[in-house]
């Protein structure tokens, strides 16, 4: 089968601390040939950086919006500082999230708003993170322009997600699609134009139905291909194949 992209996932995390190096093997075992790990704050960012060099990982910096607390508006300079000397894929993860109670919606805006320009002025896509706020996300990118990315781990409906496709932008899928009353988003990926999915493990969270409850990781990309091959009727090699194509098209990766 050709090889898998997980075009999202937090290898980063301390949750893979004990055992990384073996959970990157097991990926690689299991045909994902390449991982994006997109950043949630700028702590985060120079461990982040050391993973990526030493695994052969692809790294996006940006400030998450469920951590709200810990971005300051000087981070957004710093930001602006690591993309012009790193060599990074994209922006992110940003965004807005409406779900979590006590998140300041404006100062969301603000740190979202702040990475789309930078995001256009450095002609890189960016990783979108809209729990509850994908009507507010697609305003955001039309009131920047100029942009392209995926927001990751769509949620979202049919008709949201036909706008964002016509921005430009892809959807990323993981292990929610792999649970049977997920049948909005089965619907959803099951006809959807192959040219705007990706796959992607979300890992160490929202592991796949077979493994509920547990810690995921990258390997499980696998299962996501599996079950979006089978709601879309066909095989499971062009599926990988055709979603590989899209997340290097779309991050720039070799």
């Amino acid at each position: 089968m050709p090889a898998l992209i997980d075009s999202h996932c937090h290898l980063d995390a301390p949750e893979f601390d004990p055992d990384r190096a073996q959970v990157i093997e097991r990926a690689r075992a299991a045909g994902v040939a390449a991982q994006v790990v997109p950043a949630i704050d700028a702590a985060g960012w120079p461990k982040l950086r050391e993973v990526c060099a030493a695994q052969g990982l692809y790294p996006a910096y940006g400030l998450h919006p469920m951590f709200l607390d810990a971005h300051r508006p000087e981070h957004l300079h710093e930001l602006r500082d690591w993309l012009a000397r790193e060599r990074v894929c994209a922006v992110g993860e940003c965004g807005l999230d409406y779900f979590v109670e006590g998140l300041d919606r404006e100062r969301q805006s603000f740190y979202f708003d702040g990475q789309l320009e930078l995001a256009r002025e450095f002609d890189l896509p960016v990783i979108v993170h809209a729990r509850h706020a994908v009507d507010a996300v697609i305003a955001a990118i039309r009131r920047v322009g100029g942009l392209r990315g995926v927001v990751h781990s769509y949620s979202g409906s049919q008709e949201q997600a036909e706008q964002l496709w016509k921005l430009g932008f892809l959807i990323g899928l993981g292990g929610p699609v792999t649970y049977e009353r997920a049948q909005r988003l089965r619907r959803i990926v099951a006809a959807m134009p192959l040219e705007f999915l990706l796959l992607e493990t979300d890992a160490p969270d929202q592991p796949d139905a077979q493994i509920r409850g547990q810690r995921n990781e990258p390997a499980r990309l696998a299962t996501v291909c599996q079950t979006i091959a089978q709601l879309r009727g066909m095989p499971e090699d062009e599926l990988a194949a055709a979603t590989s194509d899209n997340a290097r098209r779309l991050f720039g990766l070799q």
